[in-house]
């Protein structure tokens, strides 16, 4: 296994970015809010640190596939004509088994830069982005893209491309950020439906026996195939060889997650927001590549592909896939516990305004709107509200008993200044 992983060096230039053609993100809904999660990690068999990983308390959209070459393209074509912040790394356009970039072609002059990808590379998964940049990406798309700012938005970067920033974390008011760990997760592994009821796959192809890296889907295929390198079982160890090494994006059309996404097992590792080691800043990565030596990588219980994942560095095996967040609709307390909320509070994201009473610190509190039915908002790791202060918060509900619970997440919950 050759692993490249370099750090980058950020060059501040002079010079605007110019609109480009719009990028489409083809996304899955990923709904049942409030799910519970399950033990990753070494205890459970895996790698890395324990964390109950998966659960997740608000209904959002994901990547469908991994971020890809194309699609990087026309973000450096909009916000790279000077490269600020090191967006492009020459290493996408070295092809040669030493470097096996994506084929992003940079031309020009600073000031002046633009890039192009081949055809045959354009649907495959974009590599050698840092952590920061893929960041930046998701800035860019909830910006609205062209010449979108990539320092505010999901994450208040401000210029930082250092190997530090654990105090960047995905801020409240996001429109689409690189995936939380637990988004990611329970979109690959997570199965609502599963035979014997909701619960988790150990693959993310809806499978408990590890993918044949070899094959491909197509009609009457049961699927279960991923791009990786399985160094003991395969005769030629690689699914994909020279040039390519990376199989476009849903290649395996059998093989996809629960909910519908591809290749969250294989082709490349992906980014996460996660700080996976105390006091360190290494931020997770999860998956598996196609460079891996066996399918232990690919696990659901193995929390992180490599160790040494600083948020500045960059790799030939690492990509990045996307969340969005859904609409939350603002709606009175008093109709949260309407009958028709039973079948809505499955679908949609809902926030709620008011006052807040009853508080249980990290973990819940009741907010009061004045409609007559205060309604108990379920936040793990919430801070800095107290009694008495103003707050929205949104997320789904779920009913407990007779009453609505609004599921959401610590990152969901704003005080009202």
């Amino acid at each position: 296994m050759k692993k490249v992983f370099v750090a980058i060096a950020v060059i501040a230039l002079l010079g605007f970015g110019i609109s480009a053609q719009a990028v489409v993100m083809e996304t899955v809904a990923v709904g049942d809010a409030g799910n519970a999660g399950e033990l990753s990690g070494a205890g459970a068999g895996g790698y890395g640190p324990d964390r109950i990983c998966g659960s997740v308390g608000y209904n959002y959209n994901i990547g469908k596939y991994e971020v890809t070459a194309s699609q990087y393209t026309e973000f450096l074509n909009a916000k790279a004509k000077t490269d600020d912040y090191g967006l492009y790394v020459t290493y996408m356009g070295d092809t040669s088994y030493g470097y096996r970039g994506c084929n992003i072609q940079r031309s020009g002059t600073s000031g002046n830069y633009s890039y192009s990808v081949a055809s045959e590379w354009a649907n495959r998964p974009v590599n050698y982005v840092s952590y920061w940049n893929a960041c930046r990406f998701a800035n860019w798309l909830g910006n609205g893209q062209g010449n979108g700012d990539t320092e505010t938005g999901a994450y208040t970067l401000n210029g930082y491309s250092s190997y530090d920033g654990r105090t960047i974390q995905r801020n409240a008011n996001w429109k689409w950020a690189v995936t939380s760990e637990d988004e990611w997760y329970k979109a690959a592994y997570y199965d609502p439906n599963r035979l014997g009821g909701a619960g988790y796959w150990d693959y993310a192809t809806r499978s408990n026996t590890a993918p044949s890296n070899v094959g491909a889907d197509g009609y009457g295929d049961p699927g279960n195939h991923a791009n990786y390198n399985d160094w003991y079982n395969s005769t030629d160890h690689y699914t994909l060889g020279s040039p390519y090494w990376r199989t476009n994006v849903g290649e395996f059309e059998n093989s996809g997650s629960a909910y519908g996404t591809f290749d969250q097992s294989g082709n490349v590792s992906e980014w996460n927001e996660a700080l996976v080691f105390d006091g360190y800043p290494i931020r997770g990565s999860r998956g598996g590549s196609f460079d891996n030596t066996n399918a232990a990588a690919l696990l659901a219980s193995y929390r992180t592909s490599y160790d040494d994942m600083y948020p500045h560095l960059v790799g030939n095996f690492v990509g990045f896939r996307v969340s969005e967040v859904v609409p939350a609709y603002s709606i009175n307390n008093r109709a949260v516990y309407d009958p028709i909320m039973s079948t809505a509070s499955a679908r949609f994201n809902f926030k709620v305004f008011g006052k807040v009473t009853i508080l249980v610190s990290g973990n819940s509190f009741t907010v009061d709107d004045w409609s007559g039915m205060p309604v108990k908002v379920v936040a793990p790791g919430f801070s800095g509200i107290g009694n008495g202060d103003y707050a929205y918060a949104w997320g789904a509900f779920s009913g407990e008993g007779s009453n609505r619970v609004l599921n959401a997440q610590a990152s969901a919950v704003v005080k009202l200044h």
